[in-house]
Protein backbone atom coordinates (compact mmCIF):
# COMPACT_ATOMS: atom_id res chain seq x y z
CA UNK A 1 0.00 0.00 0.00
CA UNK A 2 1.49 3.33 -1.06
CA UNK A 3 -1.25 5.79 -0.08
CA UNK A 4 -0.79 7.68 3.19
CA UNK A 5 -4.03 9.71 3.15
CA UNK A 6 -7.65 8.63 3.05
CA UNK A 7 -11.17 10.04 3.14
CA UNK A 8 -13.04 9.63 6.42
CA UNK A 9 -16.30 10.64 8.09
CA UNK A 10 -15.02 12.74 11.00
CA UNK A 11 -16.84 14.02 14.07
CA UNK A 12 -14.80 17.19 14.47
CA UNK A 13 -16.80 19.40 16.86
CA UNK A 14 -19.26 18.95 19.73
CA UNK A 15 -22.13 20.80 18.08
CA UNK A 16 -25.04 19.84 15.84
CA UNK A 17 -23.74 19.11 12.37
CA UNK A 18 -20.14 18.79 13.54
CA UNK A 19 -19.44 15.90 11.15
CA UNK A 20 -17.94 16.05 7.67
CA UNK A 21 -15.91 14.09 5.13
CA UNK A 22 -12.24 14.93 5.67
CA UNK A 23 -8.85 13.74 4.51
CA UNK A 24 -7.08 11.85 7.29
CA UNK A 25 -3.80 9.93 7.55
CA UNK A 26 -3.73 6.17 7.13
CA UNK A 27 -2.88 4.98 10.66
CA UNK A 28 0.34 3.34 11.70
CA UNK A 29 0.02 0.07 13.62
CA UNK A 30 1.76 -1.32 16.68
CA UNK A 31 3.21 -4.77 17.29
CA UNK A 32 -0.13 -6.23 18.46
CA UNK A 33 -2.34 -4.46 15.91
CA UNK A 34 -3.56 -5.09 12.41
CA UNK A 35 -4.25 -2.58 9.68
CA UNK A 36 -7.73 -3.44 8.48
CA UNK A 37 -8.98 -2.53 5.03
CA UNK A 38 -12.62 -1.74 5.68
CA UNK A 39 -15.04 -3.74 3.56
CA UNK A 40 -18.21 -2.38 5.14
CA UNK A 41 -19.17 -0.21 8.12
CA UNK A 42 -22.75 0.02 9.33
CA UNK A 43 -24.24 3.24 10.63
CA UNK A 44 -25.37 3.04 14.27
CA UNK A 45 -27.92 5.23 15.98
CA UNK A 46 -25.08 6.47 18.17
CA UNK A 47 -23.29 7.81 15.08
CA UNK A 48 -26.42 9.79 14.24
CA UNK A 49 -26.71 11.05 17.83
CA UNK A 50 -23.12 12.28 17.64
CA UNK A 51 -23.82 14.03 14.33
CA UNK A 52 -26.78 15.82 15.96
CA UNK A 53 -24.87 16.42 19.22
CA UNK A 54 -27.59 14.59 21.19
CA UNK A 55 -25.29 11.88 22.58
CA UNK A 56 -24.96 11.29 26.32
CA UNK A 57 -21.45 9.79 26.37
CA UNK A 58 -18.05 11.52 26.20
CA UNK A 59 -16.58 11.95 22.73
CA UNK A 60 -12.94 12.78 22.00
CA UNK A 61 -13.08 15.01 18.93
CA UNK A 62 -11.85 14.98 16.26
CA UNK A 63 -12.58 11.29 15.78
CA UNK A 64 -13.46 9.12 12.80
CA UNK A 65 -16.90 7.61 13.29
CA UNK A 66 -17.86 3.96 12.86
CA UNK A 67 -17.75 0.98 15.20
CA UNK A 68 -19.77 -1.67 13.31
CA UNK A 69 -17.33 -2.92 10.70
CA UNK A 70 -15.76 -5.82 8.84
CA UNK A 71 -12.97 -6.08 6.33
CA UNK A 72 -9.71 -7.66 5.22
CA UNK A 73 -6.41 -7.71 7.11
CA UNK A 74 -3.99 -5.55 5.10
CA UNK A 75 -0.96 -5.68 7.42
CA UNK A 76 -0.09 -7.22 10.79
CA UNK A 77 2.10 -6.22 13.71
CA UNK A 78 5.11 -8.43 14.44
CA UNK A 79 3.54 -10.00 17.56
CA UNK A 80 0.26 -10.92 15.85
CA UNK A 81 0.03 -14.69 15.48
CA UNK A 82 -3.61 -15.64 14.86
CA UNK A 83 -4.28 -13.44 11.82
CA UNK A 84 -2.61 -13.13 8.43
CA UNK A 85 -2.81 -10.65 5.58
CA UNK A 86 -5.89 -11.38 3.50
CA UNK A 87 -7.98 -12.79 6.37
CA UNK A 88 -11.64 -11.76 6.37
CA UNK A 89 -12.56 -10.49 9.82
CA UNK A 90 -15.03 -8.53 11.89
CA UNK A 91 -14.02 -6.35 14.83
CA UNK A 92 -15.35 -5.87 18.34
CA UNK A 93 -15.74 -2.33 19.65
CA UNK A 94 -13.60 -2.28 22.82
CA UNK A 95 -10.65 -0.62 21.10
CA UNK A 96 -8.84 0.08 24.36
CA UNK A 97 -9.14 -1.64 27.75
CA UNK A 98 -6.74 -1.72 30.68
CA UNK A 99 -6.43 -5.51 30.91
CA UNK A 100 -5.72 -5.26 34.66
CA UNK A 101 -9.03 -4.49 36.39
CA UNK A 102 -11.36 -7.17 37.77
CA UNK A 103 -13.82 -6.93 34.82
CA UNK A 104 -10.95 -7.34 32.33
CA UNK A 105 -9.37 -10.22 34.23
CA UNK A 106 -12.73 -12.00 34.52
CA UNK A 107 -13.54 -11.68 30.81
CA UNK A 108 -15.96 -8.78 31.25
CA UNK A 109 -13.73 -6.27 29.49
CA UNK A 110 -16.84 -4.56 28.11
CA UNK A 111 -17.22 -3.13 31.64
CA UNK A 112 -13.63 -1.94 32.01
CA UNK A 113 -13.74 1.55 33.58
CA UNK A 114 -10.95 2.62 31.22
CA UNK A 115 -12.66 1.25 28.09
CA UNK A 116 -12.57 3.38 24.96
CA UNK A 117 -14.52 2.41 21.88
CA UNK A 118 -14.06 3.01 18.18
CA UNK A 119 -15.85 6.08 16.90
CA UNK A 120 -15.92 8.13 20.09
CA UNK A 121 -12.73 7.39 22.06
CA UNK A 122 -10.46 6.24 19.23
CA UNK A 123 -10.66 6.52 15.45
CA UNK A 124 -13.30 4.26 13.92
CA UNK A 125 -13.93 2.66 10.57
CA UNK A 126 -15.83 5.13 8.38
CA UNK A 127 -12.76 5.28 6.19
CA UNK A 128 -10.63 2.91 4.10
CA UNK A 129 -8.09 1.71 6.69
CA UNK A 130 -8.39 1.46 10.47
CA UNK A 131 -5.95 0.34 13.15
CA UNK A 132 -7.41 -2.51 15.21
CA UNK A 133 -5.89 -4.42 18.14
CA UNK A 134 -5.72 -8.05 17.03
CA UNK A 135 -7.54 -9.14 20.23
CA UNK A 136 -10.68 -7.42 18.86
CA UNK A 137 -10.88 -9.53 15.70
CA UNK A 138 -12.88 -12.61 14.74
CA UNK A 139 -12.55 -14.60 11.54
CA UNK A 140 -15.66 -14.73 9.37
CA UNK A 141 -16.54 -17.34 6.75
CA UNK A 142 -16.12 -16.57 3.07
CA UNK A 143 -19.86 -16.90 2.44
CA UNK A 144 -20.73 -14.07 4.85
CA UNK A 145 -20.73 -10.75 2.92
CA UNK A 146 -19.07 -7.80 4.61
CA UNK A 147 -22.30 -5.76 4.58
CA UNK A 148 -23.98 -8.46 6.69
CA UNK A 149 -20.90 -9.16 8.83
CA UNK A 150 -20.91 -5.48 9.84
CA UNK A 151 -24.15 -6.20 11.72
CA UNK A 152 -22.34 -8.53 14.13
CA UNK A 153 -21.88 -5.73 16.66
CA UNK A 154 -25.57 -4.78 17.12
CA UNK A 155 -26.42 -8.50 16.96
CA UNK A 156 -24.03 -9.07 19.86
CA UNK A 157 -25.67 -6.21 21.78
CA UNK A 158 -29.06 -7.88 21.32
CA UNK A 159 -27.71 -11.34 22.18
CA UNK A 160 -26.21 -9.97 25.40
CA UNK A 161 -29.47 -8.24 26.38
CA UNK A 162 -31.86 -11.10 25.59
CA UNK A 163 -29.84 -14.31 25.87
CA UNK A 164 -27.27 -13.53 28.59
CA UNK A 165 -28.62 -10.77 30.84
CA UNK A 166 -32.23 -11.97 30.52
CA UNK A 167 -33.96 -15.33 30.86
CA UNK A 168 -36.49 -16.35 28.19
CA UNK A 169 -38.17 -19.74 28.32
CA UNK A 170 -40.35 -21.12 25.52
CA UNK A 171 -43.87 -19.78 26.01
CA UNK A 172 -42.82 -16.69 27.96
CA UNK A 173 -44.65 -13.45 27.27
CA UNK A 174 -42.05 -10.96 26.05
CA UNK A 175 -42.57 -7.30 25.13
CA UNK A 176 -40.09 -5.20 23.13
CA UNK A 177 -40.56 -1.42 23.37
CA UNK A 178 -38.97 0.41 20.43
CA UNK A 179 -38.59 -1.13 16.94
CA UNK A 180 -35.26 0.45 16.09
CA UNK A 181 -32.39 -1.72 14.90
CA UNK A 182 -31.53 -2.95 18.40
CA UNK A 183 -35.18 -3.48 19.32
CA UNK A 184 -35.76 -5.52 16.17
CA UNK A 185 -32.62 -7.58 16.76
CA UNK A 186 -33.82 -8.18 20.32
CA UNK A 187 -37.11 -9.29 18.78
CA UNK A 188 -35.30 -11.85 16.67
CA UNK A 189 -33.29 -13.12 19.63
CA UNK A 190 -36.48 -13.45 21.68
CA UNK A 191 -38.21 -15.32 18.86
CA UNK A 192 -35.29 -17.74 18.54
CA UNK A 193 -35.43 -18.24 22.32
CA UNK A 194 -39.07 -19.32 22.16
CA UNK A 195 -40.93 -16.21 23.35
CA UNK A 196 -44.67 -16.55 22.70
CA UNK A 197 -46.52 -14.26 22.70
CA UNK A 198 -43.89 -11.81 21.50
CA UNK A 199 -45.21 -8.24 21.36
CA UNK A 200 -43.36 -5.34 19.73
CA UNK A 201 -44.51 -1.76 20.40
CA UNK A 202 -43.80 1.38 18.38
CA UNK A 203 -45.45 4.53 17.11
CA UNK A 204 -47.33 5.32 13.91
CA UNK A 205 -44.10 6.42 12.24
CA UNK A 206 -42.76 2.90 12.86
CA UNK A 207 -45.40 1.15 10.74
CA UNK A 208 -42.89 -0.41 8.33
CA UNK A 209 -40.63 -1.52 11.16
CA UNK A 210 -43.54 -3.12 12.97
CA UNK A 211 -44.21 -5.15 9.83
CA UNK A 212 -40.56 -6.16 9.86
CA UNK A 213 -41.02 -7.27 13.48
CA UNK A 214 -43.70 -9.72 12.35
CA UNK A 215 -41.34 -11.22 9.78
CA UNK A 216 -38.68 -11.52 12.50
CA UNK A 217 -41.01 -13.57 14.70
CA UNK A 218 -43.23 -11.16 16.64
CA UNK A 219 -46.72 -12.54 17.19
CA UNK A 220 -48.31 -9.13 17.76
CA UNK A 221 -47.39 -5.50 17.19
CA UNK A 222 -48.84 -2.42 18.86
CA UNK A 223 -49.00 1.10 17.46
CA UNK A 224 -49.12 3.00 20.74
CA UNK A 225 -50.58 6.05 18.96
CA UNK A 226 -53.73 4.01 18.33
CA UNK A 227 -53.80 1.22 20.93
CA UNK A 228 -53.13 0.86 24.63
CA UNK A 229 -50.05 -1.29 25.13
CA UNK A 230 -51.01 -2.23 28.68
CA UNK A 231 -54.43 -3.43 27.53
CA UNK A 232 -52.89 -5.55 24.76
CA UNK A 233 -50.35 -7.15 27.10
CA UNK A 234 -53.03 -7.73 29.74
CA UNK A 235 -55.19 -9.43 27.14
CA UNK A 236 -52.36 -11.85 26.39
CA UNK A 237 -51.38 -12.48 30.01
CA UNK A 238 -53.33 -11.06 32.93
CA UNK A 239 -50.26 -11.09 35.18
CA UNK A 240 -48.11 -9.20 32.67
CA UNK A 241 -44.94 -10.06 30.78
CA UNK A 242 -42.14 -12.29 32.02
CA UNK A 243 -39.72 -9.95 30.25
CA UNK A 244 -40.00 -6.39 28.96
CA UNK A 245 -37.11 -5.03 26.90
CA UNK A 246 -36.87 -1.23 26.77
CA UNK A 247 -34.99 -0.51 23.54
CA UNK A 248 -36.48 2.85 22.57
CA UNK A 249 -33.81 5.11 24.04
CA UNK A 250 -36.53 7.40 25.40
CA UNK A 251 -37.16 7.97 29.10
CA UNK A 252 -40.88 7.39 29.67
CA UNK A 253 -40.98 3.82 28.24
CA UNK A 254 -38.94 2.54 31.21
CA UNK A 255 -41.83 3.52 33.46
CA UNK A 256 -44.21 1.73 31.10
CA UNK A 257 -41.96 -1.34 31.11
CA UNK A 258 -42.07 -1.53 34.92
CA UNK A 259 -45.87 -1.45 34.80
CA UNK A 260 -45.99 -4.17 32.11
CA UNK A 261 -43.74 -6.62 33.94
CA UNK A 262 -45.47 -9.31 35.97
CA UNK A 263 -44.66 -9.94 39.66
CA UNK A 264 -41.16 -11.43 39.79
CA UNK A 265 -40.68 -10.42 36.15
CA UNK A 266 -37.73 -8.84 34.39
CA UNK A 267 -37.10 -5.52 32.68
CA UNK A 268 -34.03 -5.26 30.43
CA UNK A 269 -32.92 -1.78 29.46
CA UNK A 270 -30.68 -1.65 26.41
CA UNK A 271 -31.56 1.77 24.97
CA UNK A 272 -29.61 4.89 26.01
CA UNK A 273 -31.87 7.63 27.41
CA UNK A 274 -31.54 11.39 27.78
CA UNK A 275 -30.24 12.69 31.09
CA UNK A 276 -32.60 13.60 33.91
CA UNK A 277 -35.76 11.69 32.94
CA UNK A 278 -38.00 11.15 36.03
CA UNK A 279 -39.32 7.57 36.34
CA UNK A 280 -41.87 6.15 38.79
CA UNK A 281 -39.90 3.30 40.37
CA UNK A 282 -42.36 1.95 42.95
CA UNK A 283 -43.55 -0.94 40.72
CA UNK A 284 -39.96 -2.21 40.80
CA UNK A 285 -40.30 -2.72 44.55
CA UNK A 286 -43.98 -3.61 44.73
CA UNK A 287 -43.72 -6.42 42.16
CA UNK A 288 -40.19 -7.59 43.03
CA UNK A 289 -39.12 -6.88 39.45
CA UNK A 290 -35.52 -7.36 38.35
CA UNK A 291 -34.27 -4.33 36.39
CA UNK A 292 -31.22 -5.21 34.31
CA UNK A 293 -29.07 -2.88 32.26
CA UNK A 294 -27.20 -4.35 29.32
CA UNK A 295 -24.08 -2.90 27.74
CA UNK A 296 -21.88 -4.05 24.91
CA UNK A 297 -20.68 -7.68 24.62
CA UNK A 298 -17.78 -10.11 25.05
CA UNK A 299 -15.82 -12.56 22.90
CA UNK A 300 -18.06 -15.63 23.20
CA UNK A 301 -21.14 -13.63 22.21
CA UNK A 302 -19.44 -12.55 19.00
CA UNK A 303 -18.63 -16.14 18.08
CA UNK A 304 -22.30 -17.04 18.55
CA UNK A 305 -23.69 -14.21 16.43
CA UNK A 306 -21.13 -14.68 13.63
CA UNK A 307 -22.32 -18.28 13.34
CA UNK A 308 -25.96 -17.18 13.45
CA UNK A 309 -25.39 -14.52 10.79
CA UNK A 310 -23.58 -16.95 8.51
CA UNK A 311 -26.44 -19.45 8.86
CA UNK A 312 -29.08 -16.81 8.13
CA UNK A 313 -30.74 -17.24 11.53
CA UNK A 314 -30.65 -13.50 12.26
CA UNK A 315 -32.18 -12.54 8.88
CA UNK A 316 -29.71 -9.70 8.14
CA UNK A 317 -31.42 -9.01 4.80
CA UNK A 318 -34.34 -7.54 6.77
CA UNK A 319 -32.09 -4.86 8.24
CA UNK A 320 -29.80 -3.53 5.51
CA UNK A 321 -31.86 -1.06 3.50
CA UNK A 322 -29.09 1.05 1.96
CA UNK A 323 -25.56 0.31 0.79
CA UNK A 324 -23.57 3.28 -0.45
CA UNK A 325 -20.12 4.88 -0.55
CA UNK A 326 -18.42 7.14 2.00
CA UNK A 327 -19.13 10.26 -0.04
CA UNK A 328 -22.86 9.55 0.42
CA UNK A 329 -22.61 9.38 4.21
CA UNK A 330 -25.11 12.20 4.80
CA UNK A 331 -27.79 10.35 2.88
CA UNK A 332 -26.94 7.18 4.79
CA UNK A 333 -27.33 8.96 8.13
CA UNK A 334 -30.51 10.79 7.14
CA UNK A 335 -32.12 7.65 5.69
CA UNK A 336 -31.85 6.05 9.12
CA UNK A 337 -32.77 9.19 11.04
CA UNK A 338 -35.93 9.57 8.94
CA UNK A 339 -36.75 5.85 9.35
CA UNK A 340 -36.55 5.20 5.61
CA UNK A 341 -34.25 2.25 6.34
CA UNK A 342 -33.39 0.25 9.45
CA UNK A 343 -29.65 0.13 8.74
CA UNK A 344 -27.42 1.95 6.29
CA UNK A 345 -24.06 0.42 5.40
CA UNK A 346 -21.13 2.39 4.00
CA UNK A 347 -18.80 0.65 1.55
CA UNK A 348 -15.53 2.64 1.54
CA UNK A 349 -14.34 1.26 -1.79
CA UNK A 350 -17.54 2.27 -3.66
Amino acid sequence: MTTTRQQAVVHYALRPGGVELREMPVPEIGDEDVLLQVGAVAVCGSDIHQAHNTHTWPVQVPVILGHEFAGTVAAIGKRVKVFREGDRVVSETAAEVCGECIPCRSGRYNLCPHRKGFGYGLHGAMTSYVRVPARCLHHIPDELPFHFAALAEPCAVAYHAMCVNSVIRPGDTVVIIGPGAIGLLCTRMAALSGAHPLIVAGKAVDADRLQTAIRLGATRTVNVDEEGLEEVVGGCDALGAELVCEASGAGKPLEVALRLARPDGQVAKVGWSPHGIPVEMNPLVQKNVRLQGSFSHTYAMWEKVIHMLAEGLLMPEEFVGLKTGLADWENAFESMHASRVIKSVLLPED
